[in-house]
């Protein structure tokens, strides 16, 4: 049975569409306007084996943050739809993931209890695009936690992220966006053992 899901959210402020399939080859068709977070969504689709396909517009001109956390919804809207009632996943994952000086740990529940735990140390620094003084901010950092809260709230997973040691918060965010989807594609992993039951002793991950 195919573990697919389609979600579009439009708002005044944004218009995201996502297709997924969790048992995909990890490739990403993406049409979306900020680049960093392109890169990010590409690393996640590549390591969580998830076929992705995004295509997304928001009011830049105010800021990032509307649309990357409207992409975490959605995003987290269609992992709930593919898992359905979650019959015969592995529920739990867990992910080390070194980049050069930094050390990311991801941790995944898919409990159908949203919690976030998130320790990235990140600087709060905008990234650029081009050098020092030249250009304008390509990425907000500040909006990765919010893109994650809003995936963990509309998932229902309870997800940690941490990031152990590091300097750039390129490389952290990066690793911890491959750490995160290695966790879940271990986490919504169909384990054979589980025969097509509900890893849990309450019979329900709701």
């Amino acid at each position: 049975m195919a573990r697919t899901a389609e979600v579009k959210r439009t708002t005044r402020e944004t218009d995201v569409f996502m297709r997924l399939d969790l048992d995909g080859r990890g490739e990403a068709r993406l049409d979306y306007p900020i680049g960093f977070m392109a890169h990010m969504l590409n690393a996640f689709a590549r390591h969580g084996l998830f076929d992705l396909e995004v295509r997304a517009v928001g009011d830049l001109e105010v800021d990032q943050h509307h649309l990357v956390e409207d992409t975490g919804i959605v995003l987290g809207r269609c992992f709930a739809q593919a898992l359905g009632d979650k019959r015969g996943i592995g529920r739990s994952g867990s992910s080390l993931f070194p980049m050069d000086e930094t050390l990311a740990r991801a941790a995944a529940d898919v409990s159908g209890r949203a919690f976030l735990v998130f320790n990235a140390d990140l600087s709060g620094i905008p990234l650029v695009s081009s050098p020092a003084g030249a250009g304008a901010a390509s990425f907000q950092t500040d909006t990765v936690e919010d893109f994650w809260q809003a995936f963990v709230s509309a998932a229902g997973i309870t997800l940690h992220l941490d990031i152990l040691r590091g300097r750039s918060d390129h490389h952290k965010i990066e690793a911890l966006f491959k750490a995160a989807a290695r966790a879940l594609r271990e986490a919504c992993g169909i384990d054979p053992r589980v025969e097509g039951r509900i890893p849990s002793t309450k019979g329900i991950l709701a």
